[in-house]
């Protein structure tokens, strides 16, 4: 797949802002309708995330990502096995290494999960958190909700949620009330338009949907 390549842009203190949003008008057609619905917005070369660490870095590096839904940030699926996953990443032929990468990250300290770009499994890293509570009022309180899977008696997974703003730590806190409004509105301000009703789940969420 031909990606455009887009250089990553910073802000003045130094965040990474990933790529610009017109990617979405110059992208080529053949990308946009390959496989009958909208595909990733992984970029350029899709650099293939061997581990738990590679995975995390790449989580690092955007700042903000998809599990595995489509939409206006990388997936992090895609870069897990370096290509496009057309339909479930659970048919997937490694789909377990899929399950083991994806749950490392979920479970890791450095990583927010949460529904905050169109009510899917969006992961946040925490070096951005300060620019994302500093954002809090301009979000509906289902995208800033940590999602938590955990393990009941029957060895069933369940979703439950943390309100925000339980999940933050004090010293993002401090950090937050120090942040700029406009750095951080260069990162997330494509997503503070969904401020407003809690977006439907499908039927069938699973982890990473």
């Amino acid at each position: 797949m031909n990606w455009p390549t887009v250089p990553l842009r910073r802000t003045a203190a130094g965040f990474p802002l990933g790529p610009h949003p017109e990617i979405w008008k110059r992208r080529p057609r053949s990308a946009k309708h390959a496989s009958g619905s909208r595909c990733a917005y992984t970029l350029g070369v899709m650099s293939k995330c061997a581990t738990a660490a590679d995975a995390l870095a790449f989580v690092r590096e955007h700042g903000v990502v998809l599990a595995s839904a489509n939409g206006t940030a990388p997936r992090l699926t895609e870069a897990i096995v370096g290509e496009t996953i057309k339909g479930s990443w659970w048919t997937h032929p490694q789909s377990r290494r899929i399950y083991a990468i994806l749950k490392a990250v979920t479970e890791s300290d450095q990583v927010l999960v949460c529904r905050l770009i169109n009510g899917k499994i969006t992961l946040v890293h925490r070096r951005l958190w300060p620019l994302l509570v500093r954002l809090a009022k301009r979000f509906a309180p289902e995208q800033l909700a940590q999602v938590r899977e955990e393990h009941t008696p029957s060895g069933r997974h369940v979703s439950r949620e943390v309100p925000f703003p339980q999940w933050v730590p004090p010293d993002v806190t401090e950090q937050a009330k120090k942040a700029s409004e406009q750095e951080a509105l260069a990162i997330f301000g494509a997503w503070v338009s969904a401020f407003g009703p809690a977006v439907k789940r499908g039927r069938h969420e699973n982890r990473g949907r």
